[in-house]
């Protein structure tokens, strides 16, 4: 059975079982043995998370530091989750046989980007955040466009709420890589 944001049920599914199972739109994550389907994102939401990445991949993919995807599956200590951008160092990026980016991803990203939306559950978003954190993550932003904010995660220190014309913190091998949370937020003007 799967459960919309508000009423979660415990599944009978391992998660290898859920791994077998069809992919869905939105996105379903399996988080300590529920499974929770995403709300489908809407103007704002998709707006942001395009900008970010065509913004990210023009200055890492060129240089090949860092690849930005969207809504990617990534599956590692007992959890599923398809955060809304998953930004992977360049020597992170897991390849198959032929030296192509692999399907599946088994190991925590390097950054994880979540985009609010109205109707999402804030605990369970940041619940993944600081999951990702304990499994090696770098930096974790959740992007919240209704208060024009974005709060920002790093192992081991309390979050920080970024606003204005603060330039918010990337990873370390993006240096060349500077945005304000006003340029963030000014995409959502056409």
């Amino acid at each position: 059975m799967i459960q919309t944001e508000d009423k979660p049920q415990i599944q009978s599914l391992s998660l290898e079982e859920f791994l077998t199972q069809p992919e869905t739109k939105p996105a379903q994550e399996y988080i300590n043995g529920v499974v929770y389907q995403k709300p489908m994102p809407k103007g704002k939401h998709s707006r942001i998370q395009k900008c970010l990445i065509d913004s990210i991949s023009q200055v890492a993919e060129t240089k090949h530091l860092a690849c930005a995807f969207p809504e990617l599956r990534c599956s590692f200590g007992g959890r599923s989750i398809v955060p809304d951008i998953v930004v992977l160092e360049w020597q992170n990026i897991p390849l198959d046989e032929q030296g192509e980016i692999a399907n599946d991803v088994n190991i925590a990203p390097d950054w994880t980007i979540e985009i609010l939306s109205p109707d999402q559950n804030t605990t369970r978003v940041i619940n993944n955040i600081l999951f990702c954190l304990k499994h090696q993550t770098q930096l974790g932003w959740l992007i919240e466009p209704q208060e024009r904010l974005v709060l920002v995660f790093k192992p081991k220190q309390q979050p920080e709420v970024f606003e204005g014309e603060q330039i918010l913190p990337v990873l370390d091998i993006l240096k060349d890589y500077q945005l304000s949370v006003n340029e963030l937020f000014n995409c959502l003007k056409p």
